[in-house]
This record gives structure tokens, C-alpha cells and sequence, in this order.
């Protein structure tokens, strides 16, 4: 009788060590570091609006930004919304190869931005140290480009890893996160760059 009440044991040694999307504590991490980041670019964002409402002129004494290098930033960021896509589906079906070819186009997506916005900065018309709207924009920059350049930096990590192992499957579930965390990057400057570039037009 007490061996019929007895329970079988489960073996799990087969199920997976990883999961994507939700099943990944990374996804939880990555969802809860772009609420915290959200959250500061929209305080950010706060102030600035709140130093428009206070100004009888804005810019401050101060040109609006040039459009020439950021419009060419954004249709870049929106682009790079395509490999980024494709790097995420090939890595959610472990297709190594596709995710080694994503990987390396969205680097360099990724390394053309930072240069474009080297040339971004130049053409703000402000300095960070000059007045409230200065100080400002500089920190919506700064800030946006503090994500680019973490991102790009843990793609070039990846698509190394990639190359060189171990090929385990967590790695496939970091590819992910990392384009998931892209899109974070592309909308949230969307934001920044109608507040920087052209609320001051209007």
C-alpha cells in the first residue's frame, strides 16, 4: 500500500537551462532597466519642457540645433531597427550563422551612429555650461548617447562570442535581450529628438 502512495520522481535533466522572453530572468532585468531609464529620460524631459514654460524666448540665447546630422541620426536608428529585428528572430531559433551575419550589420549600424552623432554634438550651437536649456539638451544627449554607446559595445561583445564560444544556449537568450534593449534605444530617442530639434522651431 505505501509503495502504491509513493510518488514517481520527475526527471528534469532534459529541460532546457534557458528560456526567451518572459521565461528569461535577462528579460526581467532588461524590462526593469528600461522602466528605470525611461523614467529618468522622462524626468529629463520634465525639466526641459519646464525651463520652455518659464522662458520668454527659447533657445536661450542660442540658435536652435542644426537638423542636418540628427535627421540623418534617426532615419539611421530607424533602420537599424531591421537587422536588429532579424538578429532577434535568428537567435531565437538558434540559427548561429544568421546570428553572426545580424549581428556584425547591426555593429556596424551601431558604429555609423556614434560617429553621426560626434558630428551631432558639434552642431547643438550650445554648450552645456552656457545657460538652463544648455545644460539641458546636453544631458538628453549625453544620457542617449551613454545607451548607444553601451549597446553597441555589448553587441560587438556578443558577435565576438559568437565567433569564438563557448555557443552555449544563454548566449542565444543575450542576443535577444540585447535587440530587445535596441528597441528601447530607437523609440526613446524618438522623443528627445522632437524635444531637442524641434521644439525649438515652433
Amino acid at each position: 500500500m505505501s509503495a502504491m502512495l509513493e510518488k514517481p520522481e520527475l526527471d528534469v535533466s532534459r529541460l532546457p537551462t534557458y528560456g526567451f522572453g518572459h521565461r528569461s530572468l535577462m528579460w526581467w532585468g532588461t524590462m526593469g532597466l528600461m522602466i528605470i531609464e525611461g523614467t529618468v529620460f522622462a524626468l529629463t524631459l520634465a525639466a526641459y519642457f519646464y525651463l520652455r514654460s518659464h522662458s520668454a524666448h527659447w533657445p536661450m540665447n542660442a540658435a536652435p540645433p542644426e537638423l542636418l546630422w540628427s535627421t540623418a541620426n534617426t532615419v539611421l536608428l530607424l533602420l537599424s531597427l531591421a537587422p536588429n529585428h532579424f538578429a532577434k528572430r535568428a537567435s531565437e531559433r538558434q540559427d548561429l550563422r544568421a546570428v553572426r551575419l545580424w549581428l556584425i550589420v547591426c555593429l556596424v549600424f551601431g558604429l555609423a551612429f556614434i560617429g553621426l552623432r560626434a558630428m551631432e554634438f558639434g552642431s547643438l550651437n550650445t554648450r552645456w555650461d552656457s545657460q538652463a536649456y544648455g545644460s539641458a539638451v546636453w544631458m538628453l544627449m549625453v544620457m542617449h548617447t551613454i545607451h548607444i554607446v553601451t549597446d553597441v559595445f555589448d553587441t560587438a561583445v556578443l558577435t565576438v562570442l559568437m565567433f569564438t564560444g563557448p555557443l552555449e544556449g544563454k548566449r542565444f537568450v543575450d542576443v535577444s535581450e540585447n535587440a530587445l534593449y535596441w528597441v528601447f534605444v530607437v523609440l526613446s530617442w524618438l522623443p528627445i529628438y522632437a524635444a531637442v530639434y524641434w521644439v525649438p522651431r515652433i
